[in-house]
């Protein structure tokens, strides 16, 4: 009990001290820049929203403007509301605003080794040249072309089969896709074990992102507090579950190229490329392991969430699916399925894919930064260490940007006057870019063609009622649609055929 009491009277001490630090008036060199007012001592804690932040930051985007500032105990936070003020901070000014912030959860479950939240530096720096020189480029990615079209062709015959496995399907198809590039490992069957192990830890992962989720976020100094405290034996025990999970998801399929290729048998991937031209040592390995696992978070996560929401988008505009279907039976005509290398023929169904990334962002808030010293930005003071925040989904909603923001309509791409390319709000600002951007924009676009190319996609019919799909996304740092029932059935006869033909090649 002595010793439990010591504890609890160092913890209550720093916190004291902490307090009567940010009471304590300091000198500032300009003002912060507007938000909600917030309480004494507490700040903004309860302003925080605890999920479906992008909504609130929205709110608060009408009603203070561009640049918002928060301030809970332990953390500044500003909320960019502004594609310029985005670009002018975090590209122009990257060199102080391209840390990541303390985000101690995601930390705790041993995220901080990969590369969406390892802190800026020479780390960094060896991340990116790896990621660069794999996947790095959409040239890069060419050599994975006829891997996504392959996995792409089975998710459509799956489709065939089980057209109410949708959702299932598409989780397949992206981690059979991202586990053979990286790993140079063959999926087997709807259960396979090492997607269920990313999966999870991905989904753990979006969760301890998300601002608000866990207090320990919003007031760092809880992590003194013991375990016996009220409510910290259930965090603590949450994140030793989820860190297991992290580190399963980090190491067993790493090690499984290792027995490969000590067996001779590895196929070629990510990994086994990077080991066999690499001169590697400890620290190799460790930047080598880590980039890995990085590019399912990067690249198929975002993959499945933005595959989802446009079978929702074709199921809610069957004018918008049938316009894409003419291009298609135009240029492509009815004897064979798309290829990346129609890409540039099919201006539609690009801007359907551009369409997509907006509509309903994947990463509605991105990931956050950190700046790394006092800054001045349109003579607010923005504090070292503060969290910043980009409202992708304010950007890809903006009515001075996009017409009418909340419709789904492609036709805003094209013509002399298209509206901004929303794949460079999307996917994240300056220099810590989500590593999977150009294997995320590949798969979803010959996804998309493939499928409309084959199958008409509509709303379910029950008992003479139209079941109208719940259009409502779920919370985390990487946005799903919640699950919707449609319907989705071959084009003809032809197409049923051509679709088992392509499957048996």
């Amino acid at each position: 009990m002595i010793s439990q009491l010591q504890t609890l009277d160092v913890a209550l001490l720093l916190f004291g001290l902490f307090l009567l630090k940010r009471i304590i008036k300091t000198k500032r060199p300009g003002p912060f820049p507007p938000g909600p007012k917030g309480l004494p001592l507490i700040g903004n804690i309860l302003d925080m929203p605890r999920s479906y932040e992008w909504l609130t930051f929205s709110k608060w985007a009408n009603r203070w403007g561009n640049i918002v500032y928060l301030r809970t105990l332990g953390q500044s936070i500003v909320v960019l509301n502004s594609y310029d003020d985005a670009v002018d901070m975090l590209e122009k000014r990257s060199s102080i605003y391209s840390d990541r912030p303390a985000l101690v959860t995601a930390r705790n479950i041993s995220f901080g080794r990969t590369a969406a939240l390892v802190h800026y530096g020479d780390t960094v720096r060896e991340y990116r040249r790896l990621m660069g020189k794999m996947i790095g480029t959409k040239q890069a990615v060419q050599r994975f072309h006829g891997l996504i079209e392959g996995e792409t062709q089975k998710f459509i015959r799956g489709l065939l089969d089980e057209p109410n496995r949708l959702h299932d399907l598409l989780r397949r198809t992206s981690g059979a896709i991202i586990l053979m590039m990286t790993y140079g490992y063959s999926v087997e069957g709807d259960n396979d074990y090492f997607v269920n192990v990313v999966d999870k830890a991905i989904a753990n992962f979006s969760l301890a992102t998300s601002p608000g989720t866990f207090m320990m976020d919003i007031i760092p100094s809880l992590r003194f507090l013991p375990k016996w405290f009220p409510g910290m034996k259930r965090y603590w025990d949450t994140v030793a579950t989820w860190n297991r999970e992290t580190l399963r998801m980090i190491d067993e399929p790493y090690d499984f190229v290792k027995q490969q290729m000590q067996e001779g048998v590895a196929g070629p991937s990510y990994v086994s490329k990077l080991l066999e031209s690499e001169n590697v040592n400890e620290k190799d390995e460790e930047s080598i392991k880590c980039t890995a696992a990085s590019l399912y978070a990067g690249g198929g996560d975002t993959t499945v969430s933005a595959n989802y929401s446009f079978f929702l988008a074709m199921t809610l505009h069957p004018s918008i699916q049938v316009k894409a279907q003419q291009e298609i039976d135009r240029v492509i005509g009815t004897d064979r399925l798309p290829t990346l290398a129609d890409r540039q023929d099919l201006s539609y169904i690009e801007a359907i894919v551009k369409e997509v990334f907006r509509w309903n962002p994947v990463l509605p808030i991105g990931f956050p930064h950190s700046v790394t010293q006092d800054d001045i930005y349109k003579d607010y003071f923005i504090p070292k260490g503060s969290m910043v925040l980009v409202n992708a989904w304010y950007l890809l909603h903006d009515p001075n940007v996009y017409s009418d923001p909340l419709d789904f309509n492609p036709d805003r791409f094209l013509g002399d006057t298209p509206e901004r390319d929303p794949r460079s709000i999307a996917f994240g600002f300056g220099r810590r870019i989500c590593p999977g951007l150009n294997m995320a924009d590949t798969a979803v676009f010959i996804a998309c063609a493939q499928s409309l190319a084959v199958f008409n996609i509509s709303k379910v019919v029950r008992d003479g009622i139209v079941v109208e799909p719940d259009c409502e996304y779920e919370a985390g740092t990487v946005s799903h649609p919640k699950k919707f029932e449609c319907r989705i059935e071959p084009r003809s006869a032809k197409a049923r055929k051509l679709i088992l033909l392509e499957a048996e090649k």
